[in-house]
């Protein structure tokens, strides 16, 4: 029997749902860090993972195979969601990617400004935090908010966030991955050739590329480089061709693709596994009077929290005026400054990206909780900012 998919209103419904169990395992590990249960939450988290020994061993813990391997499937969506989006989605084409394009590149560089201009001479590390949107949450809070915000908006905070996406990846890539191992490095892009090879036979089996990629997990790991981008890889490897014998049919066009099918199959996993047990496991950070003051006397902790605060809706906001003004792209039609600015709030929301990159940008692990605790106070700060301005704005 075949089912019926419309791959653009799941993806938007799941990344709803999805923003739902963030809150709630989000919640979760909050109490549970500051429960009597504590010491058993960071000591299961602390636990030691060994496979494999000599050349292919792979050392981890607990919180190491969820962020490094559990990880790699979010980021494989993702890949997956920028390689649809730029072959036949909001990006295919120059006049719909531009405006999205340079509001991504405003919303990315005013935030990391802003945090450089308060944290640089403490640590300068760590101007990556606040770049980042949580796809799950802002777009879930937009559609939470009904038809209080224009569809358009909809569509244009997609799009930027997944320009922000690739900008956190490359950013992961270039700024926070160790020392590269070149004879890892040669291995893996073997791994990516031997993919190459696969596809051009037109080989099909989900297997044989769960094998091979996850050799390209195991080489980027070995080499040095965050191996969670073996699955931005892999995503945008993919082909955007017919998918024959799927069992699925779009509702728009009647025919799924690779990329559609591979979404089908892998975002449910991502959205109500992966990143709930991500947010789980990230967010439990202890709460105790000293730890606030800490926060509130620290300024990478503010400096995260005014980067995503002001500077994500003010970069969108800049980048989007100037590109409207000098005509390299247009407004969406019937979209106001205001709304635009509302917008960019609901993009402050940085949460699960913004934290994988927090626990990248410092060493220690008291500073990592301190960055953590700012992400999670700017997000609530940055959704509570964009309700009040579209509410208002509905009031008009």
């Amino acid at each position: 029997m075949t089912r019926r998919i419309a791959p653009l209103r799941d993806f938007l419904h799941r990344e709803s749902t999805g923003g739902l169990l963030i809150l709630v395992a989000s919640a979760f590990g909050l109490i549970v860090a500051n429960s009597p249960f504590s010491d058993n939450y960071f000591s299961a988290l602390d636990f030691p993972v060994s496979i494999g020994s000599d050349w292919y061993l792979i050392e981890l813990t607990v919180f190491k195979v969820i962020n490094y391997l559990l990880m790699s499937i979010f980021f494989f969506v993702g890949g997956l969601e920028i390689k649809r989006e730029l072959t036949s989605g909001h990006l295919a084409s120059f006049k719909k990617a531009m405006l999205p394009f340079v509001a991504a590149i405003g919303g990315m560089a005013v935030p990391a400004l802003i945090y450089l201009v308060i944290a640089g001479g403490v640590a300068p590390g760590g101007w990556g935090v606040p770049v980042a949107t949580d796809i799950a949450l802002a777009v879930g809070l937009l559609t939470m908010l009904g038809p209080t915000v224009a569809a358009s908006l909809r569509t244009f905070l997609l799009a930027l966030a997944v320009i922000d996406d690739i900008g956190a990846i490359l950013i992961i890539a270039l700024v926070y991955s160790t020392g590269i191992k070149f004879s890892w490095l040669a291995a893996t892009a073997l791994a990516l050739i031997l993919i190459a090879v696969l596809k051009s036979m037109r080989v099909s089996s989900l297997a044989v590329y769960i094998l091979v990629a996850f050799t390209v997990w195991f080489g980027m790991y070995k080499t040095g480089v965050h191996p969670t981008l073996a699955g931005v890889i892999l995503g945008l490897m993919t082909p955007n061709i017919v998918r024959k014998e799927s069992g699925l049919e779009d509702a728009e066009d009647g025919t799924v693709s690779v990329i559609e099918w591979l979404e089908h199959k892998f975002h449910p996993i991502s959205t109500f596994f992966v990143v709930p047990v991500f947010a789980f496991a990230n967010t439990g950070v202890e709460i105790t009077a000293d730890s606030i003051e800490r926060a509130t006397q620290s300024l990478i902790a503010w400096g995260i929290f005014f980067g995503l605060v002001i500077g994500k809706p003010l970069g969108i906001l800049l980048a989007s005026l100037t590109a409207a003004r000098i005509k390299v792209a247009e407004l969406p039609e019937g979209v106001s400054t205001s709304s635009i600015l509302a917008t960019g709030s609901a993009a402050g929301i940085g949460f699960t990206v913004a934290i994988f990159i927090a626990n990248l940008a410092f060493d220690d692990a008291q500073t990592q909780d301190i960055a953590v605790l700012a992400v999670i106070v700017a997000s609530v700060v940055s959704a509570l900012l964009s309700i009040a301005l579209f509410k208002l704005l509905s009031r008009k």
